[in-house]
Order: structure tokens, then sequence, then C-alpha cells
């Protein structure tokens, strides 16, 4: 069987990481603007979306995981609440602050063994795209720390499942 580079260098998140991750947020998402970085399958952000989010912008670099991702938006007939947004994640952070569009959740999974989360947060920390009690979820390796603090961002808790860490991030620092 031929080696498929693009299928190794997706990660997606576990089911028991992304249960883990709509359970903390229950209550929240329902009827939130919703921004899926790094989007990679998707599968995150649909299933924002079935659990009651009005919308969500999926940022992928990577043509073909982005068109992967439309087509599943149209065969689960969510593609009037879905956009793809076929982007590099700094790029989009910075022009989304330009253009005051603000998010009430932002979920964000780079590749584990690269400087993505941190560049991704301090972006995401300067740009003010969130909405007055947005959040960010970042997801990451369990052993590498993240920032408690990183530009007008405050980490409000850290989940571990694993070697997979969620850091919750919000302007206030408020809980969530």
């Amino acid at each position: 069987m031929k080696s498929d580079k693009k299928t190794k260098a997706l990660r997606p998140t576990s089911s028991k990481v992304r249960e883990a991750f709509f359970d903390i947020l229950r209550g929240r998402m329902e009827n939130s603007s919703f921004l899926d970085l790094y989007a990679g399958t998707g599968s995150v952000g649909i299933e924002a979306l079935r659990q009651g989010a009005s919308s969500v912008l999926f940022v992928e670099a990577d043509r073909n995981n982005a068109a992967d991702i439309g087509k599943a938006l149209v065969k689960f007939r969510l593609e009037s609440k879905g956009k793809v947004m076929t982007r590099k994640v700094l790029s989009f952070i910075e022009w989304a602050g330009i253009n005051r569009v603000a998010f009430d959740i932002i979920f964000l999974d780079p590749p584990y063994h690269t400087e993505d989360i941190t560049q991704a947060l301090e972006a995401l920390g300067k740009a003010d795209i969130f909405s007055d009690d947005g959040i960010a979820v970042a997801e990451h390796f369990a052993k590498r720390r993240l920032p408690d603090a990183i530009g007008c961002l405050k980490k409000i808790r850290e989940y571990t499942y694993g070697d997979t860490a969620l850091s919750l991030y919000s302007k206030t620092g408020d809980r969530v």
C-alpha cells in the first residue's frame, strides 16, 4: 500500500477529547458563533453545529482538506451555517482583527510538534476577535505548558486526557 503523507499529517481530535470539549462547553454552544482554526477534517466544527452553534467558520490552509470540509457540510445539510476559508491561520487572525469579526468560541488544534500553538495564541491575544464573553480553547500536547497569560488572554483552566490537553482562555479570565 502506498504511503499517504497527507493522511499521516492529519491528527483529528479524538472522540474522547471531542466529547470532553463539548461537555466543558455545555450551555455555551447554543446560538454561538464558532471559529475552528486548523480545522483539518472539520469534525469539531461540524459537531459544534450539531450541538447548536448558529454558525461555524472553518479555517484550513490545505485546499484538499478545506474541500473535504465543504463536502461534509453539504452531506450533513449544514452548508447554510458553515463556511470554509482556505487560508493560513495567522493571516486569517490578522484579517479578522482588521475587519472586526468576532466569535463566541474559538477552537484551535495546530500540529502538536510545531510552534504554531504559541504563535496562534499570541496572534489571538493581540487581535480582538472575541465577543464580550468569548473564549478560546487550545488543544495541545499535554507535556507542553502553555502560558497563563498571553496578550489580552488569561488561562482559566486546563484539562488533560492522556497525551492531549485542552487549555481554556478568556479575555477577562472569568471561569467558563
